[in-house]
């Protein structure tokens, strides 16, 4: 006879509900491990999707994602003459709101360098990749967008041809892919008054009097003055990056750092707190879970200790009332974990960041609740090793 499951069958209603406690406790694990798991791989979809070799950003800068990078819109030629270079692309995002239907939303504008580049490398749940220079838009889905629809951004309309799902930057705001072309004319939009401005400000500091060359250069330059955030650059099977990144650096005017480098800046320098934030809630977690189930075997042991006197009268073995305690305790685990994973899996997928269920983490948190199933039936058995026969006539 299974004196764990007779108990349980006994005061099956308190046993539900405290497996649910502990299930809700590491249902809130799950969650916490699975936003730094959702928050990691959002930060670091992009730069795993477009899959460059080397970026070529601005000298002195690590941009375009742990910092600002400015550069020359032609610098991809200048980088395409390296001998090694297989391809190059144009890249740069700006974050934008996009007015549709009465509605507007905030999206994460990225270029595609089309013709070159016409975004295949994006998983279209609907649609098409771009097949025009201008006008055309690939957006997320969480965006609320539909094929067809007509967007406007600054004071341009532009019609969705592709949907993608889970195209997120590292704020969870949506992404929307378009030509470089049409990226970099969004950026440098500017309203009639501010140009307007911006030239009575030259005029009244004397920039604007004398040469029309300095004028020209003082505002309607700066205005057109076009720039881009990195060049892609792709490599070509049996050249060799050390001796490409050396020439390029050689400019001056431009740095150079690999996939990895911005993976590892992105991880370790902008999101390094939010990451030790989360890990550290997710510690305070655990922590609590270990409490509230010790404290659940223990006061379970306590209402028992007369049932504990009778089998020490009757002369049951110490292992006996230890398989008990054991047992209660790995069933409440089991039950908890199995309550958590459930409610996990129906809730998780309706949140607004994404939250990762990885089956390497959801074994670690299954081991760890084991351990604090056998630590917290310690205390029980504690408890129950000092109880007495003679106690049952208390």
């Amino acid at each position: 006879m299974n004196l764990a499951i007779k108990d349980i069958r006994y005061s099956l209603g308190r046993f539900l509900l405290t497996a649910a406690g502990v299930g809700f406790l590491i249902t809130a694990s799950i969650g916490m491990v699975g936003l730094y798991r959702g928050i990691v791989a959002d930060a670091l979809l992009l730069i795993e999707q477009i899959g460059a070799d080397l970026w070529v950003v601005q000298g002195g800068h690590s941009g375009p994602f742990s910092e600002s990078s400015a550069i020359s819109t032609d610098m991809d030629r200048r980088v395409a003459g390296v001998v090694g270079v297989a391809a190059v692309r144009r890249f740069t995002q700006t974050s934008q709101q996009v007015s549709f239907n009465d509605r507007s939303v905030r999206a994460t504008i990225t270029a595609i360098d089309f013709p070159s580049d016409t975004g295949d490398w994006i998983n279209l749940t609907a649609g098409r990749h771009l097949r025009n220079g201008h006008y055309e838009v690939i957006a997320n889905d969480n965006l609320g967008l539909a094929l067809g629809t007509s967007i406007t951004v600054v004071r341009d309309e532009y019609r969705v041809v592709g949907l993608t799902s889970g195209m997120v930057d590292m704020g969870g705001d949506g992404l929307m892919f378009m030509s470089v072309n049409d990226v970099i004319t969004i950026m440098k939009r500017r309203t009639n008054e501010e140009i307007l401005l911006a030239r009575n400000s030259d005029l009244a500091s004397g920039l604007g009097t004398g040469s029309s060359g300095v004028n020209g250069g003082s505002v309607d330059g700066a205005l057109d003055n076009q720039k881009i955030a990195a060049v892609l650059v792709t490599l070509s099977p049996a050249a060799d990056e050390q001796a490409v990144r050396d020439a390029l650096l050689a400019w001056g005017d431009v740095n150079v750092m690999s996939g990895q480098d911005q993976k590892d800046l992105l991880l370790n320098q902008r999101l390094l707190r939010l990451r030790i934030q989360i890990l550290a809630f997710t510690g305070v977690l655990l922590v609590v879970m270990a409490i509230v189930i010790s404290l659940i075997i223990y006061m379970l042991t306590i209402e028992k200790l007369h049932q504990i006197a009778m089998l020490k009268l009757i002369g049951a073995r110490n292992s006996v009332v230890i398989n008990m305690i054991v047992q209660q305790a790995f069933l409440i685990g089991a039950g908890g974990f199995a309550f958590g994973i459930g409610l996990a899996r129906l809730i998780f997928p309706h949140f607004p960041r994404r939250v990762v269920m990885d089956l390497h983490d959801l074994g670690l948190l299954a081991m760890t609740v084991a351990v604090i199933c056998a630590f917290a039936s310690l205390m029980g058995i504690s408890r129950a090793l000092r109880v007495r026969a003679q106690e049952v006539l208390s």
